[in-house]
């Protein structure tokens, strides 16, 4: 048993963010952050190419912002988060900058400012193309210098501990479910330990791998929304499933590698095989429309041609600035035989980012108490139906100190709960064949991707649950009598996952956003939140 005064499940910007100040605020308290990976810096984070959008100079405004971000959002964004998360946002940013991340700067020291796709401003801070890892070394330099923060890193969770594991009957219609730390399994020892805590952060990240073709990392399989889900917490939105217009085509390789938006930001042109641009038969914007439409038109390009890809043009782009802004987009394309100064670059759309997740307020709290969630995980109301390109990384940490704020206020009228079960491992036995987790997985990536991606209707999801449904009663039964290993918890959490962006799906009765079924072409005149 490990008990910890505030536990972090997850060691992205969200995490991370949280850890630190809490560290820093109460040097007395253990942080303990939780990671699956070998090692803490193996996250979402880490992967995003693009930048942290922010007002921070004086042609932007908020207002600006907040039209963008609402627009992207297609009617459903909670207009109250936009307006918190766009305000609050250049503080947050000026922490991690003190914090020792860089941004890309001219020579004249201001920093540089792109453009991506739905922005009606120049508000991006990049740095190169690696943003997202330079967050992440930053932020873990950081917490290495703050001695009350540990990392135990190899450690798979499981499961959510509330009332429900001391006896009690939970429901969906509970409404006093507490939250006093996970079981997790820890890889180095494969015993199942109990890790208890006054106050616990979700910051999981998203579920991209409920698809064959993802830019998510293997980690990224909905672990925490699934565990709330299970635990009878609400979750929202989750047919809201954003695919990258961009990642390069290669056959059968997972992850896709990315192609940052703002290399369109930069002038870069979509080609179909014909080496058409058209993006302007789409959207007056072009090739800077949100993301929703560009992956649209894209799908519809490839069904029209029967190709599985279109080209990203960049031949024509400044090289100079593009091996200064895009260095680790250049080394890919020339490691794979294209030359971007004369080669059109292939690319299709990739599963990319979870815009649903478990519902939480305005201070990250879910709806069993104690627990909080933000980062890629949660559903905060700033993204609506389609996220606005590099706002991820924004509402990651201004959500972070919300949560940060809230514990602080909260915490002191907690104790650890010591009076919890041993997880119960009795009468399960070695899994006699790992193909049954292998190929289940498989499965449902294929099972999603074919009949829930970019493009859906009644028949589809139909099809999709009614294999979901079967995948999910051979695994349970598994899990019943199998030995918890990694594999075998992710695919419990990936069918979840899958099953709740199915649902969503069916009970959307409308194209909106990222949800566009040709069965319902339109907006519905009720504009709802789908919570389950």
């Amino acid at each position: 048993m490990i008990q910890t005064d505030f536990l972090v499940i997850g060691s992205g910007i969200a995490g991370l963010t949280y850890a630190v100040k809490m560290a820093q605020h109460n040097p007395d308290a253990t942080i303990t952050v939780l990671t699956k990976a070998s090692t803490e810096s193996e996250t979402n984070t880490k992967y995003a190419q693009g930048g942290i959008a922010v007002v921070n100079n004086a042609s932007d405004t908020f207002e600006a912002h907040i039209a963008d971000t609402l627009i992207a959002g297609d009617g459903l964004c909670n207009p109250e988060t936009v307006n918190i998360v766009v305000t609050e946002g250049p503080a947050a940013v000026n922490d991690i900058i003190d914090w020792g991340t860089n941004f890309d700067k001219s020579d004249d020291g201001d920093y540089l400012r792109g453009k991506e796709g739905g922005h009606s401003e120049s508000r991006i801070l990049h740095y190169k193309d690696i943003t997202g890892y330079e967050i992440e070394r930053a932020l873990l330099a950081k917490a290495a210098t703050l001695t009350n923060i540990i990392f135990l890193n190899h450690y798979f969770v499981i499961d959510i501990i509330t009332q429900h594991h001391l006896g009690y009957l939970i429901t969906k219609a509970t409404r006093d479910t507490e939250c006093y730390g996970v079981y997790a399994l820890n890889m180095r020892s494969g015993k199942v330990e109990k890790l208890l805590s006054r106050m616990t952060l979700l910051a999981s990240g998203g579920a991209g791998q409920v698809y064959r073709s993802t830019t998510n990392p293997t980690i990224a399989t909905g672990d925490g929304i699934a565990m709330v889900y299970r635990a009878k917490g609400r979750v929202e939105n989750m047919e809201f499933m954003q695919f990258h217009p961009t990642a390069l085509f290669e056959v059968g390789v997972s992850p896709s590698f990315l192609i940052t938006e703002a290399v369109r930001g930069d002038g870069g042109i979509l080609r179909n095989v014909k080496g058409e641009a058209f993006m302007e038969r789409y959207d007056s914007r072009k090739d800077l429309a949100p993301r929703d439409i560009v992956a649209r038109a894209i799908d519809n390009e490839m069904k029209i041609s029967g190709t599985d890809h279109v080209f990203l043009d960049c031949s024509h782009m400044d090289r100079e600035r593009f091996l200064e802004h895009f260095p680790n987009i250049y080394d890919k394309c020339r490691s794979k035989g294209i030359d971007p100064f004369k080669d059109y670059i292939p690319v299709a759309p990739a599963a990319h980012y979870t815009c649903g997740g478990v519902k939480v307020d305005n201070y990250g709290r879910t709806s069993i108490d104690r627990l909080y969630a933000c980062g890629e995980c949660s559903s905060t109301g700033l993204h609506g139906a389609n996220r606005l390109a590099s706002n991820s990384l924004l509402e990651a940490i201004v959500f972070a100190n919300r949560c940060y704020l809230d514990t602080l206020s909260r915490y002191e009228r907690y104790n650890i709960r010591t009076d919890i079960p041993d997880w119960n491992a009795e009468g399960t036995t070695e899994p006699k064949e790992m193909i049954l987790i292998t190929q289940s997985r498989k499965e449902l990536q294929a099972i999603m991707s074919d009949y829930v991606g970019i493009v859906r209707n009644n028949i589809r999801l139909e099809r999709a649950s009614r294999r979901i449904d079967l995948l999910h009663e051979e695994t349970e039964a598994l899990f019943d009598k199998t030995i918890i290993s990694p594999q075998l918890g992710e695919l419990r959490n990936l069918i979840t996952c899958a099953y709740l962006v199915v649902k969503g799906a069916q009970l959307r009765r409308e194209s909106r956003g990222l949800n566009y079924n040709t069965d319902y072409p339109h907006h519905s005149p009720r504009v709802e939140n789908i919570i389950l």
